[in-house]
């Protein structure tokens, strides 16, 4: 049976309404995939607090939860991922690639042209979509 590994990913969006991508090393399963950052929910964590302890260890910065966005759970081929994409901003700090390859900032309507790592293509979708709506 295969493993099933829950993880938080963090839509984090600045004051010009980009959201924030960041690419997986090489170094990491799924290496040069697109992702929202975040990582593992440890044992008796909550969401929120598993967030903002993600993104300060992978980013060096401090967010603050708005709200879950979408939950996700998606099988690859050796595990599966259950997968909880959550609204956050930036408090203090600015975002720096310190476990991924590459951050860059990029508009919804640009999300799609991404290489997304297949877990996170859901909420890619939802966010492109509420664009749509404004």
């Amino acid at each position: 049976m295969k493993k099933v590994i829950k993880v938080v990913g963090a839509i984090i969006e600045n004051d010009q309404k980009e959201i924030l991508c960041a690419l997986r090393s090489t170094e990491m399963n799924l290496p040069n995939f697109w992702e929202f950052p975040g990582g593992k929910i440890e044992k008796d964590e909550s969401v929120s607090t598993a967030i903002i302890r993600e993104i300060k260890e992978e980013l060096k910065c401090d967010i603050e939860f708005i709200n879950e966005f979408n939950n996700n759970t998606h099988e690859y081929e050796n595990f599966i991922v259950n997968l909880i994409t959550v609204k956050c901003k930036i408090k203090s700090g600015t975002p720096i690639a310190n476990e991924h390859d590459k951050l860059i900032w990029m508009h919804r309507k640009n999300l799609p042209s991404l290489n997304w790592a297949p877990a996170d293509i859901p909420a890619v979708k939802l966010l492109v979509n509420e664009e749509k709506k404004v």
